[in-house]
């Protein structure tokens, strides 16, 4: 059955697209502080995700940025196990994916706690919680980049990348070897300058919320937000297929690194639709997790083909 769709020209549709980005997330962010307050925070902080999920999923339906991504591609039920699964099981498994960082920084900042610390505990929490975000922003924009520019670690990074559509159930779509490099080098600096607990929980839900709403198929109007936070339409360039394109744009939340260093990409035409590898990927999950690990595994991942055995090639005819 066809679903309804706004009229692009409607005064409601322009007026949600460039309010939605900005709505989602503030009420995402709101509801995390209500779950943090809780005593039982990490129920309550998925109770938020997965509200969440269901309000983009069908902004999604009525308002897609790319219609064609709204049909199945066969990769539903391997995106969800790779969430609930494969990236758990590098942050300490537990039952829902976006809790693994929290659930790890709850163990971990205490277990690593010193005598010294260079943190500004005193200034307000909202101050604390930007630091935090743009100090673990450096981590997560070099780990990214690397995984795009050295094979030893885009054998990894490419499952993310073998998508042809964009929507919210890829977004957690990561090998574990990937997101444990990623979390390694985005938390550890802060664990080292000594950041209280609740800068890491801070942290993990503006990750969450940013990354389902980056990987959403809606149609938003972002506008000067894409100078600050890595939105859909920023995204969706460095999903391109385009290397040009493709190789930019590696901040996670917030693009202030990509524009340091020169990486920052957003022309004034509509993002790319054209997105994927040239390569491929093992079709089961099992296979998608295996497949970096094998030398014929990472050739199909470059797209080359098979090397040829000795079977396979002609006898010589004798002279």
């Amino acid at each position: 059955m066809q679903a309804f769709r706004f009229n692009r020209e409607s005064v409601l549709y322009k007026a949600l697209s460039v309010t939605l980005w900005p709505l989602i997330f503030t009420a995402s962010m709101v509801g995390s502080h209500f779950a943090f307050q809780s005593g039982h925070p990490i129920f309550w902080f998925n109770v938020v995700y997965l509200a969440t999920i269901a309000v983009i999923a069908f902004f999604e339906r009525i308002m897609p940025y790319e219609r064609s991504w709204l049909e199945p591609d066969g990769e539903t039920f391997n995106n969800v196990a790779h969430t609930l699964v494969t990236k758990g099981l590098t942050q300490i498994a537990a039952a829902v994916t976006t809790s693994f960082p929290m659930l790890f920084a709850t163990v971990a900042q205490p277990a690593l706690q010193h005598s010294y610390s260079f943190w500004p505990s005193e200034a307000p929490m909202f101050v604390q919680a930007v630091l935090g975000l743009i100090i673990a922003e450096f981590g997560l924009y070099f780990a990214h980049r690397l995984s795009h520019e050295r094979l030893l670690l885009w054998r990894f990074h490419a499952l993310h990348h073998s998508v042809e559509r964009l929507w919210v159930l890829n977004t957690g779509r990561f090998h574990f070897v990937d997101s444990l490099i990623k979390m390694l080098l985005g938390q550890l600096p802060l664990y080292l300058l000594g950041a209280p607990l609740p800068v890491f929980l801070w942290l993990g839900a503006a990750s969450v919320f940013i990354g389902l709403l980056t990987h959403c198929n809606i149609d938003m109007r972002t506008g000067l937000l894409d100078r600050i936070f890595t939105t859909p339409c920023i995204h969706r360039w460095h999903h391109s297929r385009d290397l040009r394109e493709g190789n930019t744009n590696y901040c996670e939340n917030i693009v202030i690194w990509d524009q340091v260093f020169g990486t920052y990409h957003n022309p004034a035409r509509p993002s790319s639709t054209d997105i994927g590898i040239s390569g491929t990927i093992d079709g089961s999950f099992l296979g998608q997790i295996v497949q970096p690990f094998s030398k014929a595994g990472v050739r199909r991942i470059l797209g080359k083909p098979p090397r040829k055995t000795s079977q396979d090639r002609p006898e010589r005819e004798e002279t």
